[in-house]
Protein backbone atom coordinates (compact mmCIF):
# COMPACT_ATOMS: atom_id res chain seq x y z
CA UNK A 1 0.00 0.00 0.00
CA UNK A 2 1.18 3.83 -0.71
CA UNK A 3 2.02 6.30 1.58
CA UNK A 4 -0.08 8.71 0.36
CA UNK A 5 -3.34 6.17 -0.05
CA UNK A 6 -2.68 5.18 3.52
CA UNK A 7 -3.07 8.62 4.37
CA UNK A 8 -6.18 9.08 2.53
CA UNK A 9 -7.02 5.84 4.47
CA UNK A 10 -6.45 6.97 7.88
CA UNK A 11 -8.43 10.59 6.95
CA UNK A 12 -11.44 8.88 6.11
CA UNK A 13 -11.33 6.78 8.98
CA UNK A 14 -10.80 10.15 11.28
CA UNK A 15 -14.41 11.28 9.53
CA UNK A 16 -16.31 8.36 10.44
CA UNK A 17 -14.98 8.13 13.71
CA UNK A 18 -14.92 11.98 14.25
CA UNK A 19 -17.76 13.19 12.14
CA UNK A 20 -20.14 10.53 11.69
CA UNK A 21 -19.15 9.29 14.91
CA UNK A 22 -19.08 5.36 13.74
CA UNK A 23 -18.95 2.67 16.46
CA UNK A 24 -14.85 1.42 16.53
CA UNK A 25 -15.57 -1.65 15.22
CA UNK A 26 -17.44 0.07 12.27
CA UNK A 27 -14.36 1.93 11.78
CA UNK A 28 -12.58 -0.97 11.62
CA UNK A 29 -14.43 -2.93 9.33
CA UNK A 30 -14.27 0.13 6.83
CA UNK A 31 -10.41 -0.14 7.25
CA UNK A 32 -10.00 -3.43 6.55
CA UNK A 33 -12.57 -3.13 3.53
CA UNK A 34 -10.28 -0.21 2.05
CA UNK A 35 -6.64 -1.86 2.71
CA UNK A 36 -8.23 -4.70 1.34
CA UNK A 37 -8.81 -2.66 -2.26
CA UNK A 38 -5.35 -0.45 -1.75
CA UNK A 39 -3.50 -4.26 -1.94
CA UNK A 40 -5.50 -5.06 -4.90
CA UNK A 41 -4.56 -1.94 -6.60
CA UNK A 42 -0.96 -2.60 -5.73
CA UNK A 43 -0.88 -6.20 -6.98
CA UNK A 44 -2.52 -4.26 -10.54
CA UNK A 45 0.15 -1.54 -10.30
CA UNK A 46 -2.72 1.30 -10.45
CA UNK A 47 -0.87 4.35 -8.16
CA UNK A 48 -3.87 6.28 -7.39
CA UNK A 49 -7.34 6.20 -6.52
CA UNK A 50 -8.48 8.73 -9.30
CA UNK A 51 -6.73 5.68 -11.99
CA UNK A 52 -9.99 3.71 -10.63
CA UNK A 53 -12.75 3.20 -13.62
CA UNK A 54 -15.74 0.63 -12.84
CA UNK A 55 -14.11 -1.76 -14.71
CA UNK A 56 -11.35 -2.01 -12.26
CA UNK A 57 -13.99 -2.47 -9.37
CA UNK A 58 -15.80 -4.72 -10.96
CA UNK A 59 -12.54 -7.00 -11.14
CA UNK A 60 -11.97 -6.10 -7.65
CA UNK A 61 -15.19 -7.65 -6.59
CA UNK A 62 -14.59 -10.81 -8.71
CA UNK A 63 -11.10 -11.38 -7.01
CA UNK A 64 -12.86 -11.26 -3.57
CA UNK A 65 -15.43 -13.25 -4.89
CA UNK A 66 -12.71 -16.07 -6.24
CA UNK A 67 -10.85 -16.01 -2.79
CA UNK A 68 -13.94 -17.26 -1.59
CA UNK A 69 -15.54 -14.42 0.19
CA UNK A 70 -19.41 -14.90 0.56
CA UNK A 71 -21.20 -12.25 -1.61
CA UNK A 72 -22.55 -10.61 1.70
CA UNK A 73 -18.57 -9.62 2.46
CA UNK A 74 -18.47 -8.38 -1.23
CA UNK A 75 -22.03 -6.48 -0.34
CA UNK A 76 -20.31 -4.94 2.56
CA UNK A 77 -16.52 -4.15 0.78
CA UNK A 78 -18.38 -2.14 -1.80
CA UNK A 79 -20.79 0.08 -0.18
CA UNK A 80 -17.19 0.83 2.26
CA UNK A 81 -15.72 1.58 -1.05
CA UNK A 82 -18.38 3.65 -2.40
CA UNK A 83 -18.58 5.68 0.46
CA UNK A 84 -14.93 6.37 0.96
CA UNK A 85 -15.07 7.91 -2.84
CA UNK A 86 -17.86 9.86 -1.60
CA UNK A 87 -15.69 11.58 0.80
CA UNK A 88 -12.72 11.64 -1.79
CA UNK A 89 -14.84 13.30 -4.31
CA UNK A 90 -15.78 15.94 -1.57
CA UNK A 91 -12.39 16.52 -0.85
CA UNK A 92 -11.63 17.09 -4.64
CA UNK A 93 -9.31 14.34 -4.06
CA UNK A 94 -11.44 12.04 -7.37
CA UNK A 95 -13.31 13.66 -9.68
CA UNK A 96 -15.79 10.48 -10.07
CA UNK A 97 -17.18 7.81 -8.01
CA UNK A 98 -16.12 4.67 -9.71
CA UNK A 99 -18.46 2.14 -7.73
CA UNK A 100 -21.58 4.10 -8.54
CA UNK A 101 -22.78 1.92 -11.68
CA UNK A 102 -20.98 -1.27 -10.01
CA UNK A 103 -23.52 -3.84 -8.51
CA UNK A 104 -23.08 -6.07 -5.97
CA UNK A 105 -23.21 -10.28 -6.13
CA UNK A 106 -26.85 -11.20 -4.82
CA UNK A 107 -26.75 -12.46 -1.60
CA UNK A 108 -29.06 -15.55 -0.15
CA UNK A 109 -31.73 -13.44 1.66
CA UNK A 110 -30.98 -15.42 5.33
CA UNK A 111 -34.11 -15.36 7.94
CA UNK A 112 -32.52 -14.81 11.89
CA UNK A 113 -32.89 -17.90 13.79
CA UNK A 114 -34.44 -17.70 17.22
CA UNK A 115 -35.19 -19.43 19.94
CA UNK A 116 -38.84 -20.38 21.00
CA UNK A 117 -41.00 -19.34 23.84
CA UNK A 118 -40.25 -22.62 26.04
CA UNK A 119 -36.65 -22.64 24.57
CA UNK A 120 -36.23 -19.06 26.20
CA UNK A 121 -37.99 -19.85 29.48
CA UNK A 122 -35.52 -22.59 30.09
CA UNK A 123 -32.73 -20.31 29.25
CA UNK A 124 -33.59 -18.06 31.57
CA UNK A 125 -34.23 -20.11 34.54
CA UNK A 126 -30.75 -19.74 35.58
CA UNK A 127 -30.30 -21.41 39.01
CA UNK A 128 -27.30 -20.41 42.02
CA UNK A 129 -26.08 -17.72 44.03
CA UNK A 130 -23.02 -15.61 43.98
CA UNK A 131 -22.29 -12.23 42.02
CA UNK A 132 -21.25 -13.17 38.74
CA UNK A 133 -24.33 -15.98 38.82
CA UNK A 134 -26.80 -13.16 39.31
CA UNK A 135 -24.19 -10.60 36.84
CA UNK A 136 -25.37 -13.57 33.93
CA UNK A 137 -29.03 -13.75 34.88
CA UNK A 138 -29.09 -10.02 34.50
CA UNK A 139 -27.66 -9.80 31.05
CA UNK A 140 -29.48 -12.70 29.77
CA UNK A 141 -32.90 -11.38 30.83
CA UNK A 142 -32.14 -7.64 29.72
CA UNK A 143 -30.92 -8.73 26.41
CA UNK A 144 -34.50 -10.86 26.11
CA UNK A 145 -36.21 -8.25 27.88
CA UNK A 146 -35.40 -5.05 25.66
CA UNK A 147 -33.63 -7.13 22.57
CA UNK A 148 -30.50 -5.18 23.01
CA UNK A 149 -27.78 -5.63 20.48
CA UNK A 150 -24.58 -7.24 22.04
CA UNK A 151 -22.62 -3.33 21.71
CA UNK A 152 -25.52 -1.59 23.07
CA UNK A 153 -25.39 -4.29 26.16
CA UNK A 154 -21.41 -3.87 27.40
CA UNK A 155 -21.74 -0.21 27.10
CA UNK A 156 -24.61 0.27 29.55
CA UNK A 157 -23.34 2.89 32.54
CA UNK A 158 -25.35 2.28 35.91
CA UNK A 159 -27.10 5.34 34.97
CA UNK A 160 -28.23 4.43 31.91
CA UNK A 161 -30.96 2.11 33.32
CA UNK A 162 -33.77 3.48 35.69
CA UNK A 163 -35.85 1.04 37.39
CA UNK A 164 -37.92 3.07 39.05
CA UNK A 165 -39.12 4.09 35.14
CA UNK A 166 -38.84 0.85 33.98
CA UNK A 167 -36.42 1.98 31.01
CA UNK A 168 -33.22 1.97 29.84
CA UNK A 169 -31.51 4.34 27.77
CA UNK A 170 -29.44 2.75 24.82
CA UNK A 171 -26.74 4.20 22.43
CA UNK A 172 -26.94 2.69 19.01
CA UNK A 173 -25.78 2.53 15.53
CA UNK A 174 -24.44 6.26 14.32
CA UNK A 175 -24.38 6.79 17.81
CA UNK A 176 -28.41 7.45 18.39
CA UNK A 177 -30.39 7.14 21.56
CA UNK A 178 -33.45 5.35 21.92
CA UNK A 179 -35.34 4.57 24.86
CA UNK A 180 -36.37 1.08 25.62
CA UNK A 181 -38.87 -0.64 28.48
CA UNK A 182 -37.18 -2.77 30.45
CA UNK A 183 -39.57 -6.18 32.11
CA UNK A 184 -40.56 -6.73 35.30
CA UNK A 185 -37.81 -10.24 35.92
CA UNK A 186 -35.14 -8.42 34.07
CA UNK A 187 -34.97 -5.04 36.46
CA UNK A 188 -35.73 -7.78 39.28
CA UNK A 189 -32.29 -9.59 38.43
CA UNK A 190 -30.29 -6.06 37.46
CA UNK A 191 -31.47 -4.34 40.73
CA UNK A 192 -30.26 -8.28 42.44
CA UNK A 193 -26.83 -8.11 40.34
CA UNK A 194 -26.12 -4.38 41.43
CA UNK A 195 -26.14 -5.39 44.63
CA UNK A 196 -23.63 -7.91 44.54
CA UNK A 197 -21.86 -5.74 41.98
CA UNK A 198 -20.98 -3.26 44.63
CA UNK A 199 -18.33 -6.54 46.17
CA UNK A 200 -15.90 -6.35 42.27
CA UNK A 201 -16.47 -3.32 41.19
CA UNK A 202 -14.45 0.19 42.26
CA UNK A 203 -17.05 3.17 43.26
CA UNK A 204 -15.01 4.88 39.92
CA UNK A 205 -16.52 2.66 37.51
CA UNK A 206 -19.41 3.33 35.95
CA UNK A 207 -20.07 0.56 33.29
CA UNK A 208 -23.25 -1.82 34.91
CA UNK A 209 -21.76 -4.98 33.83
CA UNK A 210 -18.20 -5.95 35.14
CA UNK A 211 -15.88 -8.81 35.02
CA UNK A 212 -14.85 -10.63 38.32
CA UNK A 213 -11.45 -8.28 38.06
CA UNK A 214 -14.07 -5.22 37.98
CA UNK A 215 -13.25 -4.09 34.79
CA UNK A 216 -16.07 -3.68 31.88
CA UNK A 217 -17.34 -6.54 30.49
CA UNK A 218 -16.21 -7.06 26.83
CA UNK A 219 -18.04 -8.50 24.06
CA UNK A 220 -16.07 -11.59 23.83
CA UNK A 221 -16.82 -12.30 27.69
CA UNK A 222 -20.56 -11.95 27.73
CA UNK A 223 -20.46 -14.01 24.15
CA UNK A 224 -19.10 -17.18 26.23
CA UNK A 225 -21.20 -16.63 29.19
CA UNK A 226 -24.12 -16.71 26.93
CA UNK A 227 -23.30 -19.82 24.99
CA UNK A 228 -22.20 -21.44 28.37
CA UNK A 229 -25.33 -20.87 29.91
CA UNK A 230 -27.49 -22.39 26.73
CA UNK A 231 -24.94 -25.26 27.47
CA UNK A 232 -25.74 -25.83 30.98
CA UNK A 233 -29.80 -25.48 30.59
CA UNK A 234 -29.71 -27.90 27.83
CA UNK A 235 -30.77 -25.54 24.70
CA UNK A 236 -30.74 -27.61 21.71
CA UNK A 237 -29.31 -24.74 19.35
CA UNK A 238 -26.26 -22.38 19.21
CA UNK A 239 -27.26 -19.39 21.35
CA UNK A 240 -25.40 -16.06 21.25
CA UNK A 241 -26.28 -11.92 21.88
CA UNK A 242 -27.89 -11.83 18.62
CA UNK A 243 -30.33 -14.72 18.36
CA UNK A 244 -31.93 -13.39 21.78
CA UNK A 245 -32.39 -10.27 19.82
CA UNK A 246 -33.62 -12.25 17.06
CA UNK A 247 -36.03 -14.07 19.69
CA UNK A 248 -37.08 -10.70 21.21
CA UNK A 249 -38.44 -9.04 18.16
CA UNK A 250 -40.10 -12.30 16.57
CA UNK A 251 -42.18 -13.04 19.86
CA UNK A 252 -42.80 -9.49 19.87
CA UNK A 253 -44.45 -9.62 16.42
CA UNK A 254 -45.73 -12.49 17.10
CA UNK A 255 -47.75 -10.65 19.56
CA UNK A 256 -48.50 -7.64 18.73
CA UNK A 257 -48.09 -7.23 14.74
CA UNK A 258 -46.63 -3.85 14.83
CA UNK A 259 -44.01 -3.69 12.87
CA UNK A 260 -43.37 0.25 13.41
CA UNK A 261 -43.29 -0.27 16.65
CA UNK A 262 -40.66 -3.36 16.69
CA UNK A 263 -38.27 -1.24 14.72
CA UNK A 264 -39.00 2.01 17.25
CA UNK A 265 -37.72 -1.01 19.82
CA UNK A 266 -35.08 -2.71 17.96
CA UNK A 267 -33.66 1.11 17.07
CA UNK A 268 -33.89 -0.17 13.05
CA UNK A 269 -33.20 3.15 11.33
CA UNK A 270 -35.01 1.61 8.06
CA UNK A 271 -38.20 -0.29 8.32
CA UNK A 272 -37.21 -3.36 5.68
CA UNK A 273 -34.44 -4.56 7.79
CA UNK A 274 -37.33 -5.30 10.57
CA UNK A 275 -39.52 -6.73 7.87
CA UNK A 276 -37.44 -9.49 7.81
CA UNK A 277 -39.18 -10.64 11.00
CA UNK A 278 -42.76 -10.84 8.80
CA UNK A 279 -40.96 -13.90 7.30
CA UNK A 280 -40.59 -15.87 10.78
CA UNK A 281 -43.58 -14.54 11.55
CA UNK A 282 -45.89 -15.88 8.38
CA UNK A 283 -43.74 -19.51 8.59
CA UNK A 284 -45.36 -19.89 12.46
CA UNK A 285 -48.38 -19.05 11.00
CA UNK A 286 -47.87 -21.12 7.97
CA UNK A 287 -47.15 -24.38 10.24
CA UNK A 288 -49.80 -23.67 12.68
CA UNK A 289 -52.08 -23.67 9.24
CA UNK A 290 -50.67 -26.66 7.73
CA UNK A 291 -51.25 -28.41 11.40
CA UNK A 292 -54.43 -27.86 12.22
CA UNK A 293 -56.64 -26.75 8.80
CA UNK A 294 -58.38 -29.38 7.57
CA UNK A 295 -58.14 -28.54 4.24
CA UNK A 296 -54.83 -28.45 4.09
CA UNK A 297 -53.91 -31.81 5.90
CA UNK A 298 -52.44 -34.37 3.79
CA UNK A 299 -54.72 -37.33 4.32
CA UNK A 300 -52.76 -40.68 4.91
CA UNK A 301 -53.27 -42.98 2.40
CA UNK A 302 -55.12 -46.10 2.64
Amino acid sequence: MRDDQRRHIDEFIRHLAMERRLSPLTCKNYRRDLEALADWCGEQDIARWDQLDDEHIRNFSASCYRKGLAARSIQRRLSAIRSYFRYLLREKRVTRNPVTGVSAPKAKKRLPGNLDADRMSRLLEIDGDGPLVARDRAILELFYSSGLRLAELVSLDLHDVDLADGTVRVTGKGSKERIVPVGRKAGTAIKAWRHERQALAASTQNALFVSQHGRRLSHRAVQQRVAHWARKQGIDARVYPHLLRHSFATHLLESSHDLRGVQELLGHANISTTQVYTHLDFQHLAQIYDQTHPRARIKSKK
